[in-house]
């Protein structure tokens, strides 16, 4: 699933080529994947609307136009493809956008659970699913103290917390599970136990982990690219998501669910607190 360092790639990816383009038409295919307005309201309002900037906030991508923000959320394998308006509709392509100069961008979706959100440009920080998101990790607001009064009493899991957008927006599993390993908390370990050392230190790896990840064009997992001929690099920095041996002390990684979500972690670097 793309997390903030793919988004982050495929926001710089498509912002080189469609600022200052305008959207002639727009067809959608598969309503489904359009969260919060009629199918013939999004085709009809973002017609002749121009594209003046492209931004991120958590792992949404938004597309800034004349009079709307276009909130477009990849989940597991969404991405986006440009084309000749001649070019054949392939199966798993559910939004088409007709651009000027006769070209396309179309919305790929092989698992079809991306969602689309359309809202006025004054309304769409005051409501979901962004009114909902937490710090972005260099928000500065982002401390210690910050996560310690969030958590301080929640006995859930710590891999858990770092899942969730309203916490810290962006973190996915895989990242969670590289932060943890660099933090040296064991992803068992519930939040109520940790020290504001602890999130500290999560602050600080979250931070250099999802830089390190950016600069890499982020991570190919699977099927996901950012765009056609971008793939992410950053697979061969993980140190123990999808390993099988820990790079620090060559002890076997182990893999366990949380919260129904496949973890890594090495039982001799990471111990558990509490």
């Amino acid at each position: 699933m793309p997390e903030l360092p793919e988004v982050e790639t495929v926001k710089e990816t498509l912002k080189k080529v469609l600022i200052g383009r305008k959207i002639c038409k727009v067809k959608v295919y598969y309503p489904g994947i359009i969260a919060n307005t009629k199918i013939c309201d999004f085709e009809k309002n973002l017609m002749n609307q121009t594209i003046h900037d492209l931004q991120r906030r958590g792992k949404f991508l938004l597309f800034e136009l004349d009079n709307y923000f276009l909130l477009s959320h990849l989940r597991m394998e969404g991405k986006y493809l440009f084309r000749k308006e001649e070019d054949p509709i392939l199966k798993h392509e559910h939004v088409v956008f007709d651009l000027d100069k006769d070209e396309q961008l179309r919305y790929q979706d092989t698992r079809k659970f991306g969602k689309m959100y359309l809202f006025e440009k004054e309304e769409v920080w005051e409501k979901k699913p962004l009114k909902e998101l937490g710090k972005e990790p260099w928000d500065p607001k982002l401390t210690p103290d910050y996560l310690k009064d969030i958590l301080k009493n929640k006995k859930i899991p710590i891999k858990t917390a770092l899942l969730d957008q309203s916490i810290i927006a962006g973190i996915g599993n895989i990242y969670a599970d590289e932060i943890l390993f660099l933090s040296q908390l064991n992803p068992f370990s519930r939040c109520c136990d940790l020290q504001k050392q602890d999130f500290k230190k999560i602050i600080q790896n979250t931070q250099e982990i999802l830089k390190k990840a950016i600069v890499k064009g982020g991570t190919t997992i699977h099927s996901f690219e950012s765009s056609e001929g971008v793939h992410g690099r950053f697979q061969q920095e993980l140190f123990v998501h999808g390993m099988e041996v820990c790079k620090e002390c060559k002890t076997d990684i182990l893999k366990v669910f949380i919260g129904g979500r496949g973890t890594y972690y090495c039982p001799k670097c990471q111990k558990i607190r509490g």
